[in-house]
This record gives structure tokens, C-alpha cells and sequence, in this order.
């Protein structure tokens, strides 16, 4: 999931915003699905030209059918909470645009941390030449110590051929 990108409008969204848009798009899309269904119930009650006066005369006196319908319909307008949705919807929206500037700026830092692990990645090959270059500067050096003994030995050795009984 965090590999994946989405480009809107010219604006890239990866990862965990992706599940964010939608599940916003979801529950926004549930909101209006409940409210069309609802005034499609009401639209198909008008359609069949029954009214309320009407539907009470044809119940005669059992009015609890048509009190369990209504208090379903109350119940569903409670849940959809469609006086509020509007607002919600104005308030998705302003969401929505935040998160596409936080996502601009995420696209900028992420710009910017690329450019950083190059500049880590080129220090660290400059770090292990160094590291390279220390370990056969110290080869030399354990080379050029040998190599002072051994003339030291042979400086001693033609003193001692000029000169074999010691005196100086």
C-alpha cells in the first residue's frame, strides 16, 4: 500500500492518504446513497397517489402500521443526519484541500530526503576510500619501518667490517 501513487490533477497522493481519500469518498457516498434512498421511498409512496388522510382511511382504526413506518422514517433521518450534511460535506471538502497541500508538501520533503541519502550514500563511499586508503598508508608504514632496521642493521654491520674491534 505504501508503494502506490495516485496523481490527481497534477498532485501525487501515496500510500496511507490513498486509504484516507477513500474512506472519505465512502462515507460521503454512503450519506448521499441513504438520502437518495430515502426520497425515492417518499417519491414512490407520491407516484402511487397515496396520501396520508388516505392511508389512515384505508387502515380503518389499526394505526400501527403506519406509526412503525413513520418512526422508521424519523429514525432513518435521526441516523443520516441530513440536516447536518451540508455542513459535513463543506467540511470534507476543506479536509480534502488540507490534506492535498500537506501531500505537496510531503511530495517537496520527500524531493529533499532523495537528495539527501545521495549526498549520505556519496559520503559513506568517500568515508570507505578513506578507510581504504588508511589501511594501505599503515601497510606502507609497517613496510618503511622494516625497511629503517634492516638499513640500520646494514650501517651496523659495515661499521663493524671498518672497524672490528670496536673502537671508535
Amino acid at each position: 500500500m505504501e508503494n502506490m501513487e495516485l496523481d490527481v490533477g497534477g498532485t501525487k497522493i501515496k500510500g496511507v492518504w490513498i486509504a484516507v481519500l477513500i474512506s472519505f469518498a465512502t462515507t460521503i457516498g454512503g450519506g448521499i446513497w441513504t438520502a437518495s434512498e430515502f426520497f425515492s421511498r417518499i417519491e414512490a409512496v407520491e407516484d402511487l397517489g397515496i396520501t396520508v388522510p388516505l392511508f389512515i382511511e384505508n387502515t380503518g382504526n389499526d394505526l400501527s402500521d403506519f406509526k412503525s413506518r413513520v418512526a422508521v422514517i424519523e429514525e432513518e433521518l435521526k441516523v443520516s443526519d441530513i440536516d447536518n450534511l451540508q455542513g459535513k460535506l463543506v467540511e470534507l471538502g476543506t479536509n480534502l484541500k488540507t490534506i492535498m497541500e500537506r501531500q505537496s508538501e510531503l511530495a517537496a520533503l520527500q524531493e529533499r530526503v532523495v537528495e539527501v541519502e545521495k549526498l549520505v550514500t556519496e559520503m559513506e563511499t568517500t568515508v570507505k576510500k578513506a578507510e581504504m586508503a588508511t589501511k594501505d598508508s599503515e601497510a606502507v608504514q609497517k613496510s618503511l619501518k622494516v625497511v629503517k632496521k634492516e638499513i640500520q642493521n646494514l650501517w651496523d654491520g659495515m661499521d663493524y667490517l671498518a672497524n672490528p674491534m670496536g673502537g671508535k
